[in-house]
């Protein structure tokens, strides 16, 4: 510890991302990326922004890709706002319109990224613990806040809340901003951007990250209606005038005008994690439904003899990543990536032996 540090720094606990070792090569099933690469016309665009106007600043208000993400959910423009990652989007977030008097809300096994927020930014917060299914229940939410957040589908249980729960959510807490961090959401969830128009305290944040295959370009965005986005905007250009680059740009552009590469990467996406999760439950295996580009499952004891701390360890050992979470309630649970149905084959193979 610094005696430079202010007394802030000093008092953080940092984010912690998946394991990226260097020692070898593996199968990388633990930090959610896609495993089909980004959209080729995403690519030829990016490749095309890299010439000889990367000595000009990009467009600080980002107009272009904030006009197509307002096509693509039929939002008006002024209901859009981008940032560089959803992780930054957050971050304004919590400033602009979740540092409160009253605490923040959010689940107790939810994105580590939020207690990390909270203790940067100075923010009161309650987490609020999951049902024994690890579903989100709307009437824990039912009290004095200064906001509410929770990621949906939620990580890292990958259980997506109804539309109808959500609703409810917003009716309960009329003056305070909910959030919904919706980065998984293209893989089976239903997403609560039909609400905007009848909610003003709903923010809904996405990611270019996940089912985009753009997590190396870190583009996020935010939508909701006007007064919110207003709010972002003014954190933003409090900090950094230019998030984005040319490049990033027009790679997201180009990526949200893909529809059909997008969809078809999705549905695989889908297919063989309905495909590996009855895989795993045949060998004894609890997974919760999953609605996200991974699942977690849990190892019968009884029947496989090995606990999760020791098959993640196990699986590294044979070249696989996953997550492991030594943390109370869920330290019995591995969260899986899902990769191609080559990966998933190869992993389920060694699981079958580890087991």
């Amino acid at each position: 510890m610094s005696k430079f540090w202010s007394k802030r720094v000093q008092e953080l606990d940092p984010y912690t991302p998946g394991e990226q070792p260097q020692d070898q090569q593996y199968s990388k099933l633990n930090t959610n990326e896609n495993p089909y690469p980004p959209s080729p016309k995403a690519i030829e665009a990016m490749r095309n922004a890299s010439d000889e106007n990367m000595r000009l600043y990009p467009d600080p208000n980002c107009y272009s890709l904030k006009q197509a993400i307002a096509e693509y959910y039929a939002l008006p423009i002024e209901q859009v706002f981008v940032g560089n990652s959803s992780d930054e989007v957050l971050a304004h977030t919590f400033v602009a319109l979740l540092k409160h008097d009253k605490p923040l809300l959010y689940p107790d096994i939810s994105y580590s990224f939020y207690p990390c927020y909270c203790k940067l930014f100075g923010i009161k917060a309650i987490q609020i613990p999951l049902a024994e299914d690890f579903t989100i229940e709307p009437k824990d939410y039912k009290q004095t806040n200064g906001g509410i957040i929770f990621p949906n589908p939620n990580a890292p249980s990958g259980i997506s809340l109804s539309l109808d729960k959500i609703e409810e959510m917003l009716k309960a807490s009329p003056d305070s901003v909910i959030v919904i961090d919706e980065a998984y959401v293209d893989f089976g969830g239903d997403t609560a951007v039909p609400l905007i128009a009848k909610y003003p305290n709903l923010l809904i944040t996405q990611t270019f990250s996940k089912s985009r295959s753009l997590a190396g370009l870190r583009v996020g965005f935010a939508l909701g209606q006007k007064e919110l986005i207003e709010g972002l905007e003014r954190v933003k250009n409090s900090f950094n005038a230019y998030p984005l680059d040319r490049a990033a740009l027009q790679g997201a552009i180009a990526s949200i005008k893909d529809k059909q590469y997008f969809e078809e990467t999705c549905k695989q996406i889908i297919k063989t994690r309905e495909e590996t999760t009855i895989a795993l439950e045949k060998m004894g295996f609890t997974v919760l439904p999953s609605k996200t580009n991974f699942i977690f499952a849990k190892p019968n004891l009884t029947l496989n003899k090995t606990k999760a701390e020791d098959l993640y360890l196990k699986l590294k050992e044979e070249g696989i990543l996953v997550r492991y979470f030594n943390t109370p309630r869920i330290n019995d649970f591995l969260r899986i990536t899902i990769g191609t149905p080559k990966e998933m084959q190869v992993f389920l193979e060694k699981i079958a032996i580890l087991k």
